[in-house]
């Protein structure tokens, strides 16, 4: 249970912090924050075998390694 907390709690600070115009969409810490979060939470989805909580999380984790990657070798 605390995988989920905590895998949510990144996702969603990460949100907020877009929304408050802290953080861009396409900021490296953004995509982390993303990608650590719906890490833990597909590692989460896979563990208790929620296929569709999987495929949403590790969808997403996917789309924000590879933008964090991306930016990475842009800096």
């Amino acid at each position: 249970m605390f995988i989920q907390i905590f895998g949510s709690m990144l996702v969603l600070v990460s949100f907020l912090l877009v929304q408050a115009k802290k953080l861009t969409p396409d900021s490296q810490i953004y995509l982390l924050l993303n990608s650590i979060g719906s890490g833990l939470l597909a590692f989460d989805a896979l563990r208790d075998s929620q296929w569709g909580f999987l495929l949403l999380e590790g969808c997403w984790a996917i789309v924000s390694i590879v933008g964090l990657v991306r930016s990475l070798r842009r800096s």
